[in-house]
């Protein structure tokens, strides 16, 4: 068993790696398709803008690669952040178009009275819609952290599997077969961070 973390110059591989080092499970860098070989899950990360993400995934040759593995292959996908946010169809921070592996677009924060910053950012409670193994945790209260100005919006409910509230209930992760996505960040949320993970790679 080895997870993959895909870089394509916008994640943060290293907090990733080092997260799943201290819960004991083996993972590489992908720099680029050859080392694919050694990999049975992958981790798509994400920090930045949309447009940004879809255009290095799209620079690094990454995208024909991936979608033959997830989509053909069918490898387990997690995607983080804005990785989880590339997935999706498109995205209202930008003009490219997403990956399309989820029906879904990704929407702005938008706030009548002002009262709440954007981006959310800091500790939010997680609550699972759906049973999931990504969230079998022994906490009765699951917390993560998160950092985001946009969210995913769902056209297919069937795919949320939790919430986060922030002025409104949004979709904090979804699943769609083998693709799974988060918007807050595991890899900043001490033992619920390693948890997930542990989760993930048990899969």
């Amino acid at each position: 068993m080895m997870v993959g973390i895909v870089n394509y110059g916008m994640g943060n591989l290293g907090s990733i790696q080092n997260m799943l080092k201290k819960i004991g499970v083996p993972s590489l860098i992908l720099n680029d398709a050859l080392e694919l070989d050694k990999v049975t899950k992958l981790i798509l990360p994400g920090v930045g803008a949309f447009d940004n993400g879809i255009l290095e995934l799209r620079k690094s040759k990454w995208i024909e690669t991936l979608n033959h593995l997830v989509l053909q292959e069918k490898m387990p996908i997690l995607g983080i952040c804005l990785g989880m946010q590339l997935m999706t169809n498109k995205s209202e921070e930008g003009n490219e178009a997403g990956l399309g592996w989820i029906n879904a677009e990704t929407v702005k924060f938008r706030f009548e009275d002002n009262q709440l910053k954007i981006p959310h950012m800091g500790w939010n409670i997680v609550t699972p819609t759906t049973e999931s193994s990504l969230f079998n945790l022994a906490y009765e209260e699951l917390r993560f952290y998160h950092v985001h100005s946009y969210y995913v919006k769902l056209k297919d409910p069937t795919d949320e599997i939790a919430v986060t509230n922030y002025g409104t209930p949004f979709t904090c992760a979804f699943r769609k077969e083998n693709i799974w996505g988060v918007q807050f960040h595991p890899e900043k949320s001490h033992k619920f961070g390693m948890e997930m993970f542990r989760n993930f790679s048990n899969i």
